[in-house]
């Protein structure tokens, strides 16, 4: 069975788990969060019960047909499985958000970040894994105009960001055991690979291209 197929089924699971709450949960569920893991966010039963499906089917529909149009869309068949892995786990990690929902809908006490942090951290890593595997194009990976203007750039931005990602990942992880920083041990490290890997490409750039 392919990826996308097991996304699907993941897309459709979840609308059936909403139809089949829908008699039994509350008027109001759960839908936000905040930094400390605390409900402070609510919407009716329907929007609660069936926006995240809704929007797990919409990325799903960009992630599929959105790359058809990259002027560099055969690049994207070089890493086809990654690419696919990537929608996969990314609606894996929506499904896993909409679960949390409705138990907290039905009573079940627990810290939201403390709960995401091991999602979180699955996600920044095979995302890693992704981007050491990706080649230029314009819809996944570290687009910088420096990374999306030179191969060399592209490859060596890709292969470092890779690396920190995962690394980020690791850390994430770390926020099911620590429930007072988990958010900064999500946030923070992403962040700054995040920022790292745009410089890191600029220098990367200057350096091919000096005296040009």
């Amino acid at each position: 069975m392919k990826a996308n197929d097991i996304s699907l089924g993941i897309i459709l699971f979840s609308f059936i788990i909403g139809a089949f709450a829908y008699s039994y949960a509350p008027d109001i569920i759960p839908t936000h969060w905040n930094a400390q893991g605390e409900i402070d966010g609510y919407m009716d039963k329907f929007w609660g019960l069936f926006l995240l499906p809704i929007i797990s089917f919409g990325l799903f529909a960009l992630f599929v047909y959105v790359p058809k149009y990259d002027p560099r869309k055969k690049n994207l068949e070089l890493f086809k499985d990654y690419y696919q892995g990537i929608i996969l786990v990314t609606i894996g990690f929506l499904f896993y958000i909409y679960i949390l929902s409705i138990m907290a809908a039905f009573g079940y006490k627990f810290n939201m970040v403390q709960m995401m942090s091991p999602a979180f951290g699955g996600l920044f890593y095979y995302m890693g894994t992704a981007l050491e595997k990706t080649k230029s194009n314009f819809f996944v990976g570290i687009r910088t105009p420096w990374t999306i203007s030179d191969e060399t750039v592209w490859e060596k931005t890709h292969k470092i960001g890779g690396t920190l990602f995962k690394a980020s990942g690791v850390i994430a992880v770390f926020g099911a055991f620590f429930k007072e920083i988990a958010i900064m041990l999500i946030i923070a490290p992403i962040l700054a690979v995040s920022v790292f890997s745009i410089v890191y490409s600029y220098l990367e750039y200057k350096k091919i291209h000096k005296g040009e």
